[in-house]
């Protein structure tokens, strides 16, 4: 009976929803507080695991590159012979530099080794073909013809190294070409598993380093990039410039532009994988639409005489034989 008369007086009732009211209070001011210390400590958690993830990148980096693909010091004598004749203010440009990354040429010492082809080229042209036409004689022109020729081999040998950069950009952005869309398949399956964009890359480029060595590379330096630069769509960007392939340019864009007005990336990663497998369907077909052209040459020159020869050749000895 004391305990339905306490729990019914008016004045304890009062005074318990005082209590509950000013406990609400005192918690209703202190959860911003604590949740502002757990966010601080999350966001320190994540600084202290990007700065991991960029140190993992680099070992994997440096561990790949055993031969120093990425990073090479430059020669010492070509290191002389540039600074000799200052080649850097006459060759130096940014378009080059450019161009010895779509290639996969880092650093300084691709730069300076250019340079010093560049300017030691022609004269080994010209001399090869001077000892070779002057000296052996091989062939009867007049003098005046074979200086021609020298002078036309050193021309040939100006641009030999900017073919040579030609050819291995060419190769380079064909393995990235064939395996893009399937790396963007598993870039796209870890970012819809709930993974971050820097450990998609991460996982991506080691998945894909079977297929195409030179994709895994440029992915790996992206998840580096995307660790310590400040501006993210920085390393998005620096992706597509060393790639130069527009169907990389296009997703590098679609991921500065998810970054900037936060759409969602596993949609515009989507999107992009299923442009880019097109566009690898639509080069296979036009290579076998190519084909039969390319084929008549050679079935002129080599199937048709030979068919010839032996369709007609059991009538020559028939008809000889009659004779």
């Amino acid at each position: 009976m004391d305990l339905i008369q306490l729990f019914t007086d008016p004045t304890f009732l009062v005074t318990i929803l005082v209590a509950i009211c000013a406990f609400a209070t005192v918690l209703t001011i202190a959860m911003p507080i604590l949740a502002e210390d757990r966010m601080n400590q999350r966001m320190r958690t994540m600084a202290v695991d990007r700065d991991k993830m960029r140190a993992e990148r680099m070992a994997e980096m440096a561990a790949r590159d055993k031969q120093g693909r990425l990073r090479r010091t430059p020669t010492g004598y070509m290191q002389q012979i540039v600074d000799t004749l200052n080649l850097r203010k006459m060759l130096d440009t940014e378009d080059l530099r450019d161009r010895l990354k779509r290639a996969g040429l880092r650093g300084q010492a691709p730069l300076v080794a250019f340079m010093f082809f560049r300017v030691a080229a022609p004269s080994v042209f010209f001399l090869v073909a001077a000892f070779y036409l002057f000296v052996l004689g091989v062939v009867n022109y007049p003098a005046t013809v074979k200086l021609m020729m020298c002078i036309a081999a050193a021309f040939l040998g100006s641009y030999a190294p900017s073919i040579f950069i030609e050819n291995l950009i060419q190769k380079r952005q064909q393995s990235i070409r064939l395996a893009f869309p399937d790396a963007l398949d598993m870039l796209l399956i870890c970012v819809q598993s709930g993974m971050s964009v820097e450990a998609a890359f991460g996982k991506v480029s080691k998945e894909v380093a079977n297929q195409s060595l030179e994709l895994a590379e440029e992915l790996s330096l992206t998840t580096a990039e995307l660790s310590y630069l400040q501006d993210r769509r920085q390393a998005f960007d620096n992706l597509g410039k060393r790639t130069g392939l527009p169907g990389v340019k296009a997703v590098t864009t679609a991921l500065v532009q998810a970054e900037r007005y936060g759409t969602p990336v596993g949609q515009a990663l989507r999107v992009m994988a299923k442009e880019n497998r097109e566009i690898r369907q639509s080069e296979a077909e036009k290579k076998a639409a190519a084909l039969p052209p390319k084929l008549t040459v050679p079935m002129i020159l080599f199937f048709l005489p030979v068919l010839f020869v032996i369709i007609l050749f059991p009538a020559a000895i028939r008809y000889f034989q009659w004779q």
